[in-house]
């Protein structure tokens, strides 16, 4: 066992979790700035308000629909109450056990321009929700096709805004970053840590650049022309997906089709994680399929969850435990100053700390829209982010199928449903 009181082993340690420690604090700035760039830059939904030529082309709205009785009205409603005149509402239930189905077909025998879609048994090598799609896209007759989930609510003009905006800037397809709605506690405080690591990976300002290959969609809100789906093979090229949107997307930008990720905060309410179980199962489902799919980017996540999250959290008491002997001297105001190893690590690390608070704030206030105060249960919403992940890489080999909202999702060979 090493003696951490002995100098040489102390100052050895302590220079490599400065080093360490470095980097944790680089890349925090970095998600700082990013994020700071990505509310100010990516263009609101709401920013093209007039029809280009005053056309008003037919919008079908695909809605798929698994056992979602306590949300299917109040998307319904929304929908129902848009000021778009063109449009229609094809509505699947998906092999629903709940009074979904009921709710879809005592809504279609009022509105005349909501069609309910049974979906038929999914065929082998599908999973539910883009079979369910599929059947909807196959009962369609729009020229735009309008993806959204039953726990969505959208404002009287979504539609409009979404169309005006696609016409105008000519693109081939839109999606918006909808307000994530969360309930419960752990939700709370996890989601501003997942949306700011998502901008290492899936940036709105890459997505919009032409010049790179990232895109994706929200599941909640995306709309593209229907030449341009069948173009990229519908959701049948995607139809072993588990994440069927960011797949979809990626693809109509490989195609080298125009695709814009606007903020559609304002507009557009969905649900992502309903409580801490959902949470818990929703971080799975993220984890194990990547896992199966490239074992060492996965393995690096989770390595780089802890340093990011954790391990600034563990140094601050460690360095008052750890003893140096090397000094730095520094000019500081005209005189000279000088700090011990251990100081420039506790600098640093409570440097570190600041910046995850503040990130996290600014993600709360201006994309998630809760409460400033949740950004102090870092470490909290650390610790659970890294275990469901770590606990998803243990745990990939032991399970063939995932949970997610009801479902069981192969996980082993081929990522499709049972």
């Amino acid at each position: 066992m090493i003696d951490y009181n002995f100098p040489y082993y102390s100052n050895i340690s302590l220079s490599i979790l400065l080093c360490i420690q470095a980097i944790i604090l680089f890349a925090w700035i970095y998600f700082l700035i990013y994020s700071i760039k990505t509310i100010k830059q990516v263009p609101q939904l709401d920013s093209h308000k007039e029809f280009k030529n005053n056309l008003f082309p037919m919008v079908s709205i695909i809605l798929p629909s698994r056992n979602e009785e306590k949300y299917i009205g109040r998307c319904l409603d929304s929908l129902l109450r848009q000021d778009y005149l063109n449009y229609e509402i094809i509505a699947i239930d998906d092999s629903s056990s709940d009074k979904t189905g009921e709710i879809i077909k005592k809504y279609s025998n009022s509105h005349s321009n909501i069609i309910y879609v049974d979906a038929e048994p999914k065929p082998d090598g599908w999973t539910g929700k883009n079979w369910a799609c599929h059947q909807g896209y196959l009962k369609s007759k729009g020229n735009l096709i309008l993806f959204t989930d039953a726990d969505t609510t959208h404002s009287v003009s979504t539609i409009s805004l979404a169309v005006a905006h696609l016409t105008s800037e000519e693109l081939d397809a839109i999606t918006a970053i909808p307000k994530i709605l969360a309930h419960d506690f752990w939700t709370k405080i996890t989601l501003p840590i997942l949306w700011t690591f998502s901008l290492a990976r899936f940036s709105a300002l890459k997505a919009n650049n032409p010049k790179t290959k990232v895109g994706y969609f929200f599941g909640s809100f995306f709309v593209i022309k229907r030449n341009v789906y069948v173009k990229v093979g519908t959701h049948k090229s995607v139809r072993e997906e588990i994440i069927e949107d960011g797949e979809l997307g990626r693809k109509v930008k490989e195609h080298g089709f125009r695709l814009r990720v606007v903020h559609g905060e304002r507009n557009i309410n969905a649900v992502w994680a309903r409580d801490a179980s959902t949470l818990w199962h929703g971080l799975r489902r993220l984890m194990i399929p990547l896992y199966k799919k490239e074992k060492i980017k996965a393995t690096l996540m989770v390595f780089a969850t802890f340093l990011l999250l954790l391990l600034p959290l563990i140094i601050v008491p460690l360095v008052t435990i750890i003893d140096s002997d090397w000094k730095y001297t520094a000019a500081i105001i005209n005189s000279k100053t000088t700090f011990s190893l251990n100081t420039v690590l506790l600098f640093l690390t409570l440097l570190c700390i600041l910046l995850i608070v503040v990130t996290n704030v600014l993600q709360l206030k201006y994309v998630l829209f809760q409460n400033t105060l949740y950004s102090l249960f870092v470490p909290f919403s650390g610790t659970f982010v890294f275990i469901a992940f770590l606990s998803s890489i243990v745990s990939s080999g032991k399970y063939e199928a995932i949970s997610w909202r009801g479902r069981k999702y192969s996980i082993r060979a081929k990522n499709t449903q049972k």
